[in-house]
Order: structure tokens, then C-alpha cells, then sequence
């Protein structure tokens, strides 16, 4: 990577650190299992609609045996709003029956090891060793897989490979707050269909060819 790419990137890095000082994931948790179940449901789905289901989800269900024990109806009924229920109930409950037989109801920090368990991708186990254990990580949803593309920091539309070119070119150390800069950026200015352009805060650093607003 040539010097002025690497200046660029650091700008990027240091608005966005300047503009989300303070950044951690939305969805509520209280624990590591918590926040697993969370991330999972989260698949296809808003964290404001995972909210709205997991405080009356962790109520009934608590830990992985409840889960476990669960009917399937249960669940699907208490997650329904997410979409794909049918699905995410099934990858809920058999996670949780992983966790039993092979981790002692723990959730595992590695990413070798998370990403063994039912329904979980490298998207939710590096939320999940990011938030929880502190573990550097680079989550690539939908927002940093788009916007990582407009600023010209990937040309990959795979996240595996999106994550792995991010990780070449942001310091391992902001690898968790990059992420979470570019998710809350996403919701914020950089949004899918109409992106703020005129009044974004990279617009000067941004590769985008396709900015709005300036006819």
C-alpha cells in the first residue's frame, strides 16, 4: 500500500475515532451467553427489533439447559418478530446444546471455537470475543461490508475476505472500535440506499463514484 493510502486511511481512522469516541455493540446482554443468543438473532434483523424480544426471551430462558429444555413452539414464539424463526430457533437451541456437551454451558472465546456452534459465523463470534472478552476482532455486517466498499478500503463483496483485507490495513488494537465506528457511521450518514454525501464528515477522504446530492 502506497504512502498516501495509508494517509488516507489514517484520517479515516482518526475522524471516525474523533466522531464515535465511546462505541460498543446495541445489542442488550448482560453476559456472554446472552449476547451469543443476541447475536444470533440478529442475523437478517435490526438491533432494535433483538431488543424488543430479548427481555421477555432472557426472562423465560436463561441460561443454556433452559434453552435446551425448551420446546421449539416456545422459542419460535418468543423470537417470531425476528424473522426466520423457524431457523433461528433451531440454530438457538442447538447452540445451547453445544454449549452443554462440549463447554460445560461456558461460551468458548476463541473464534475457532465459536464458529463450531450452531448458527454461529465470524460475524457473531468476533461480536462476541470483541464485547465480552476483549479480544481484537473484525465484524463485518452489512454497514462495514458497504462502507468499507464506498471508501475504497476493499474490493471484495465476501465478508471472510472483507474482513481479512480490513485487517491488513487497521491497526489490530481498533480492529473491535473500526467496526463499531462504521456500524453507527452506516445508521447515521453512510445509510444503504441514500447515503448523506453533501454532509458527510469523509466525504473528502471517500472513493465512492456514486456520492448523492451534488447535482
Amino acid at each position: 500500500m502506497n504512502k498516501k493510502n495509508n494517509h488516507r486511511i489514517k484520517k479515516i481512522r482518526q475522524i471516525l475515532k474523533s466522531k464515535y469516541p465511546d462505541v460498543k455493540t446495541q445489542l442488550h446482554h448482560n453476559n456472554a451467553f446472552q449476547l451469543l443468543m443476541a447475536t444470533i438473532l440478529s442475523a437478517q434483523c435490526t438491533d432494535r427489533q433483538v431488543n424488543s424480544v430479548t427481555p421477555k426471551l432472557f426472562e423465560q430462558l436463561q441460561t443454556p439447559e433452559d434453552f435446551a429444555k425448551a420446546p421449539i413452539k416456545q422459542i419460535e414464539t418468543l423470537i417470531h418478530s425476528t424473522g426466520f424463526y423457524h431457523n433461528k430457533a433451531k440454530n438457538l437451541k442447538n447452540c445451547a446444546n453445544v454449549l452443554i456437551e462440549i463447554y460445560d454451558g461456558e461460551v468458548p472465546n476463541t473464534i475457532e471455537e465459536l464458529v463450531k456452534l450452531p448458527g454461529v459465523g465470524r460475524k457473531t463470534a468476533n461480536v462476541v470475543l470483541g464485547a465480552v472478552f476483549q479480544i481484537p476482532g473484525m465484524v463485518v455486517d452489512t454497514h462495514v461490508a458497504r462502507i468499507s466498499q464506498r471508501l475504497g478500503l476493499t474490493i471484495n463483496k465476501n465478508p471472510v475476505k472483507i474482513e481479512f483485507d480490513l485487517m491488513n490495513v487497521i491497526p489490530e488494537n481498533e480492529w473491535n472500535d473500526f467496526s463499531l465506528w462504521l456500524i453507527y457511521f452506516g445508521r447515521a450518514v453512510c445509510n444503504a440506499r441514500k447515503p448523506v454525501c453533501p454532509n458527510c464528515f469523509l466525504n473528502h477522504l471517500c472513493e465512492y463514484p456514486d456520492k448523492t446530492g451534488f447535482n
